[in-house]
């Protein structure tokens, strides 16, 4: 058997399929996944005023971030519908940005692995603060979305090395 890494979900013949968890066993899975929206400074200013023109921004990213990690399985085409116990978005304000860093973690006892939902429901909700915020400023730049960490499963634990310390 090979050790050299391989594409899970493309078959011997080349052709994309859904991974069989059926055997796995059920374990304890968390991801964190994270992003920025990087924007001017009197943009940060009037989200956080809560004076933006659509309403309270934060409120409604964090909601759109947590439905996102929910329907993960409905946008990814080859991701399994799950049975998610947590997550949580945060959003705080950076003004060295400046703007608002995003962080999800999603939680659940189970086959398989949650980072795409914990990576999902950073990029919706760095999306619905552009949304609601663009009217004030087109220029907003999403960036730095990645995952942080995860753990349980086969693969053992994973933590970014230029995220430790």
């Amino acid at each position: 058997m090979s050790m050299e890494p391989r594409l899970t979900h493309i078959d011997a013949s080349g052709e994309a399929h859904m991974v069989d968890v059926g055997d796995k066993s059920e374990t304890v899975r968390i991801a964190v996944a994270e992003g920025a929206v990087r924007m001017r400074g009197e943009t940060l200013d009037l989200i956080l005023s809560g004076n933006a023109k659509k309403g309270d921004v934060l409120g409604a990213a964090r909601f759109a971030g947590i439905m996102a990690a929910k329907k993960t399985s409905e946008l990814i085409p080859l991701c399994h519908p799950l049975l998610i116990s947590k997550v949580t978005v945060d959003i705080a304000p950076d003004a060295a940005l400046p703007g608002l860093r995003v962080e999800a973690m999603v939680k659940l006892t189970g086959k398989t692995g949650v980072e795409m939902e914990a990576l999902t429901a950073v990029s919706v909700a760095c999306l619905t603060i552009y949304d609601m915020a663009k009217a004030a400023d087109k220029a907003m730049e999403i960036v730095d979305i990645r995952l942080k960490s995860k753990t349980g499963g086969k693969s053992g634990d994973f933590s970014r090395p230029d995220l430790e310390g």
